[in-house]
This record gives structure tokens, C-alpha cells and sequence, in this order.
């Protein structure tokens, strides 16, 4: 107790914004899986499916609820970017896949078998590892600061890396292996993923600075930002439907 004391009294007033609003977002977003996942079975069963290329889903009521639910999710997550550091919010989005794990158990019948209580386990004492140990975030003045930031040669080697990946999976592992091995498709959401989490949280500063006064939204490194942050999107929510069913 004393130690959870004293992390709470160093915790920043935005830092503790951010942790309430990735709770939050993983509570929803973890939720709108069950939910879509359950719209997706439904347009399955009279229509093409979405794991064999299949967009019935899209006329399923059920599914945009889902959806709906996930984008609230997702807008706290984005929100939480804007107060608290990357390392901070990014580790506690695996509360979703608990609360995913809980309600499939739950509500889709789907047994949680030991190894999947050990993983949520796991996931648990990560995060609060994490968060407990969160360093405080320094002073961001302008959007461009992180475009210097997203530049260095470090993460462009990476981000090279991870778009030559993603690539691979799509154009050559996708048609071959995706109907079979489900990590090919949990591979490119995840890489994508890695990717999206350095936009996300410069849209989130931009939005931020532009509320408090300072216009970021004529520079173009935001708007290039929020380019990254759409096709991201996209890419992981073709990817993601396919998974689930």
C-alpha cells in the first residue's frame, strides 16, 4: 500500500487523466469485440464471411453496434495518448484482452482454458509492472517536435522494418496461410499497431496544443500524422474482422 501511496502522489494530474482514460477505453473496446464478433457470426450465416474475403457484416446491425462501441473505446485510447506517455497507456490496452477473454468465456461459450488464465495473468502483473514504474512524460511545445522525434534515423530503420513485414504477410503469407494459421492475420494488425501508437500519440498532442491555443493543424506534419493514424485504422479493422470469425 505504501508503495501504490507514493506512485499516486508522484502520478501527474495528466498522467492520472490518461490512466482513467485507458482503463476506460480498454473496458469498451474489449467489450465491442464480444459484441462484433457475435454481429459477425450472425452475417456469416447468410452471407459470404469476412475471414474468406466476405463483406456482409457491413448490412449487420449488430456489428456497427459493436463498432460504434469500439470507436468510443478507441476515442478514450486516443484521448489517454494526449495526457499520458506512450508507455504508460500502450501496455494497459492489454486489459481488453482480459476483458475480451472473460466475456467470450462468458457469453460465446467459449472455454478460457488454463493457459488463457495464465496469459491474463500475465497481462495483468504486466501492466501494473508498467504503470507503477510509468516515467513522467517531458514538455511537447509543438507537433513538429515529435515529427523530429519520428524521424530519426533509429525509428525510420524501424518503421522500415515493420512496413517491409507487414507487406510480406499481406502479399505473400495472406493468400497462401490465412485461411489456416490466424497468426498471420494477428501479425499484420500487430505490426501495423506498432506504427500507429507514434501517430496516435502526435494527432493526440497536436489535438491538445490546438485546444489550449496553440494552432497545430497548419502544419503538415499533422495532417501527415493523421494520415498515418487513418491507414492504420483501416488496415487493422480488415484484418482484425478477419481473425474473429
Amino acid at each position: 500500500m505504501a508503495a501504490v501511496r507514493r506512485w499516486s502522489e508522484g502520478m501527474s494530474s495528466d498522467n492520472i487523466k490518461g490512466l482513467v482514460l485507458a482503463i476506460s477505453s480498454s473496458l469498451f473496446i474489449g467489450a465491442s469485440f464480444i459484441v462484433k464478433k457475435k454481429g459477425l457470426k450472425k452475417a456469416g450465416a447468410s452471407g459470404v464471411r469476412a475471414g474468406i474475403g466476405g463483406y456482409s457484416y457491413l448490412l449487420e446491425p449488430l456489428w456497427w453496434f459493436g463498432m460504434i462501441t469500439m470507436v468510443v473505446g478507441e476515442i478514450a485510447n486516443f484521448a489517454a495518448y494526449a495526457f499520458a506517455p506512450a508507455i504508460l497507456v500502450t501496455p494497459l490496452g492489454a486489459l481488453s484482452i482480459i476483458i475480451s477473454a472473460v466475456l467470450a468465456h462468458i457469453i460465446l461459450r467459449e472455454k478460457l482454458h488454463t493457459f488463457g488464465i495464465l496469459g491474463c495473468a500475465l497481462c495483468v502483473v504486466g501492466s501494473t509492472t508498467i504503470v507503477l514504474h510509468a516515467p513522467q512524460e517531458r514538455q511537447i511545445e509543438s507537433v513538429t517536435e515529435v515529427w523530429d522525434l519520428a524521424t530519426e534515423p533509429g525509428f525510420l530503420f524501424y518503421t522500415a522494418l515493420v512496413l517491409t513485414a507487414v507487406f510480406t504477410l499481406i502479399f505473400h503469407f495472406v493468400p497462401q496461410y490465412g485461411q489456416t494459421h490466424i497468426m498471420v492475420y494477428i501479425g499484420v494488425c500487430s505490426l501495423v499497431g506498432s506504427i500507429s501508437v507514434m501517430s496516435v500519440k502526435a494527432l493526440g498532442i497536436a489535438l491538445k496544443l490546438t485546444f489550449s491555443g496553440m494552432n497545430q493543424l497548419l502544419y503538415p506534419q499533422t495532417w501527415a500524422f493523421t494520415l498515418v493514424v487513418a491507414s492504420c485504422v483501416i488496415t487493422q479493422m480488415n484484418y482484425l474482422n478477419k481473425v474473429m470469425v
